[in-house]
């Protein structure tokens, strides 16, 4: 019995030992995306959005080992500190017309030289008429199924798990106008949300107006200085917008990989995607990368130059002359935007950048984007089997099924959704959290466009 006890002590402590080990090794690896994870989001969600911790904690960070962290929110400085177990103390800081920023090892006064953008608000949104307001008709178009239209809606609201919200906000847009639009509790038409990789879009976009005005050519070697010495120097603008440089890449997040390295462990993401070796011969192999993305966002800084000016580029050259007044791209500690991941914006600013590709880059008169560029991004890339084009997702292929094969969409992390439908000359943006598999978009978005009459 004696010795029995002692190999059971001792297999114990063995177990002890092994499990200290690994903490050791995992937790100062793995905690600071944990924790950068949970003080970027929380800080976001917070100070941009209006939300309360409480609220966010409970539905957005509940997954993983985030509930493990630990939190201090700081509501003079507008910071949040998070850490796991201790370990990997991650800070981010909320700035004013740019949203929150993680500092990734940056000291805050550090943060704190880099200019602030200026700009005059918008004039208020509700007493102007939708699209550059938010003030609504009281009539829908003719051949609009209302009864059809607000079942669809109710659907997106449903979820399996009563624990947690499926839909947080949908809007639905018939030729340019609101025919339809829901919010769950807590939420509404003036709460900012974060669309994830649908910022990859509005990248596609910033990349387009910089074509438009004659300093960028998608077709030309991509401006970056560190690959002009090897065979990096064959990626063009293009390889790069439809995922296919040729860069090795990891894009990953349920471990430490790349796109987790990137995000939550490096101030300067852009330099930290660029420096990655080539793989495959560039625009021959398509790979999702949200590398890819910030490399983009760090050109469009390159080519704009001052700091100052790359920060209030997409309020002035986009959001502003589409009404988007809530729109917000948040940048890495290092200054450029994180064009892969970091924009938010309420559903209906969302639907009005899907309206903008639907009216071919013009706005109010307006040629915002380039002449062919909404054909050109829809255009599917070499290799993707007609999922992906220029930063957009696309149909062609038949995704979905029972949709559209014109439908191409902005696509981002728990199903972030802005669906441009040209065949029924309608806009589709769904906004929440998809906590479970049984919901089908296929069946949903069909039953949307179902209730909408289709082009003649």
């Amino acid at each position: 019995m004696a010795k029995r006890t002692k190999r059971w002590k001792r297999g114990l402590i063995a177990t002890a030992l092994i499990v200290v080990g690994l903490a050791a090794f995992w937790l100062p690896t793995r905690g600071p995306v944990v924790s950068g994870y949970v003080a970027k989001n929380l800080c976001s969600c917070v100070f941009l959005s209006g939300r309360a911790p409480e609220e966010v904690r409970a539905a957005d960070l509940d997954f993983s080992l985030l509930p493990l962290a630990g939190v201090e929110i700081d509501y003079e400085q507008k910071t949040v500190n998070s850490s796991l177990l201790g370990f990997g103390k991650q800070t981010a800081v909320y700035r004013p017309g740019l949203g929150c920023t993680l500092l990734a090892g940056l000291a805050a006064d550090e943060l704190a030289r880099q200019p602030l953008p200026e700009y005059s608000a918008a004039p208020g949104a509700d007493s102007v008429y939708w699209p550059l307001g938010d003030r609504l008709p009281d009539t829908l178009p003719a051949g609009v199924d209302r009864e059809a239209l607000e079942s669809a809606l109710a659907a997106a609201f449903q979820t399996v798990d009563p624990a947690r919200i499926s839909a947080r906000g949908v809007v639905v847009l018939y030729r340019g106008q609101i025919v339809a639009e829901r919010y769950a509790k807590g939420f509404d038409k003036d709460t900012p949300q974060l669309g994830w990789s649908m910022t990859k879009s509005i990248t596609n976009a910033l990349t387009g107006i910089l074509v438009r005005d004659g300093l960028l050519d998608p077709a030309a070697p991509a401006p970056v200085a560190a690959w002009q010495d090897d065979d990096r120097r064959k990626i063009t603008v293009s390889d790069l917008l439809h995922m296919s440089s040729g860069l090795d890449w990891w894009e990953f997040y349920a471990e430490l990989s790349d796109a987790t390295r990137m995000l939550y462990k490096r101030e300067d993401m852009a330099a930290y995607a660029r420096q990655q070796p080539l793989d495959t011969e560039p625009g021959t192999e398509w790979y999702y990368s949200s590398g890819t993305s910030n490399i983009l966002s760090g050109i469009i800084r390159e080519t704009i130059g001052d700091q100052q000016r790359y920060f209030e580029f997409p309020r002035r050259a986009l959001f502003d002359p589409v009404g988007m007044r809530s729109a917000v791209i948040e940048p890495d500690a290092a200054g450029n935007f994180v064009g892969s991941s970091y924009a938010f914006a309420t559903p209906r600013d969302w639907a009005r950048f899907g309206q903008l590709y639907l009216q071919d880059g013009v706005w109010n008169g307006e040629r915002i984007l380039p002449e062919g560029w909404v054909a050109y991004s829809t255009t599917p890339a070499p290799a993707s089997d007609g999922r992906y084009g220029a930063h957009f997702w696309l149909n062609a292929s038949g995704q979905l099924p029972d949709v559209p094969r014109d439908m191409f969409l902005c696509d981002g992390f728990q199903d972030q959704k802005v669906y441009i439908v040209p065949s029924h000359e309608a806009v589709v943006v769904r906004m929440g959290l998809t906590a479970d598999e049984e919901f089908s978009f296929n069946d949903w978005l069909a039953s949307v466009l179902a209730a909408l009459p289709a082009r003649e």
